[in-house]
């Protein structure tokens, strides 16, 4: 599908003003645009008819995040009954599922201090978790390695996904996936704990134009959630990134099923924030 529209085309073909798409992609990341080297967004067909459903919805009385979770909702439903592909970015998929996730821009070394706070915390207190690591490149796995390791001793499984040469192997606990070139989630940063007692999902997507950026200031959008639901919704498409890898069939089954509670546990986000702040403090 072609990103050919410009905000201002967007505008004419579904009646919301610029300013007005400028603030819905601030405030709820959405319409989530394709952005030129230049800065500029680009928007496809698929994204004038969400817009469009949105506008109505609101005309006819919804609020503004319950229609764009609305219209999102049932253009992903009927892309699965036409037998389309499932969103494969996992930044996308908690955006769509639930509009109302805070998204904050931030550098690298802010993401890497958020990972560890939840590799330690919650990865310590989880128990049959399925631990997930979107990590871009293999040069960037390789400091961690080592730490991942350890932390595949205490899950369930554990994939790690990067641009990693194909068969690519390492412990049996780590399972490295390979990302083709064009896979999404080469733009994307995530560490992803599916557990009953201690789930999380962090997750973010490079900005676009950073070419030259010191490794350690790159930009990213990003967004974290404790909800048993969503962060089910996360490893569901690292399970489909993982497809023909060992035991990724048996994993895709049980995490099709619903997870136990909806709620996220107060406490647990008292003692992510902690740790977090710590990590931060050490620089």
């Amino acid at each position: 599908m072609s990103t050919s529209l410009s905000i201002g085309e967007l505008s004419a073909r579904t009646g919301v003003t610029p300013s007005t798409l400028r603030i819905w992609e601030e405030r709820h990341g959405f319409p989530v645009p394709t952005r030129l080297g230049s800065g500029h967004r680009r928007y496809d067909e698929g994204d004038a008819v969400l817009v469009a459903e949105v506008a109505r919805l609101r005309d006819s009385g919804m609020r503004l995040d319950a229609a764009i979770a609305a219209a999102r909702r049932e253009a992903e439903h009927q892309q699965q009954v036409a037998g389309g592909p499932r969103t494969r970015s996992v930044h996308a998929r908690l955006l769509r599922r639930e509009p109302a996730l805070p998204v904050h821009r931030l550098r690298k070394r802010t993401l890497v201090a958020l990972s560890h706070a939840i590799e330690d915390e919650f990865c310590a207190r989880a128990r049959d978790a399925h631990l997930f690591g979107l990590f871009q490149r293999a040069e960037h796995f390789a400091p961690a390695r080592t730490r991942w390791r350890e932390l595949a001793l205490l899950a369930r499984t554990t994939h790690v996904f990067a641009d990693f040469p194909p068969g690519s192997r390492d412990e049996d606990d780590l399972q490295l996936v390979t990302l083709p070139e064009r896979s999404p989630l080469l733009r994307e940063w995530a560490v992803i704990c599916d557990a009953t007692e201690a789930p999380i999902a962090l997750t973010a997507w490079e900005v676009p134009g950073q070419v030259g950026v010191p490794e350690r200031h790159r930009v990213f959008e990003a967004t974290w959630t404790m909800v048993p639901s969503l962060v089910r919704e996360a490893a569901r498409v690292c399970a489909d990134a993982a497809a023909g890898t060992p035991g990724a069939e048996a994993l895709a089954e049980e995490l099709a099923a619903a997870p136990t509670g909806d709620r996220a546990d107060p406490e647990l986000a008292s003692a992510f924030f902690n740790r977090a702040v710590a990590y931060l403090d050490r620089g």
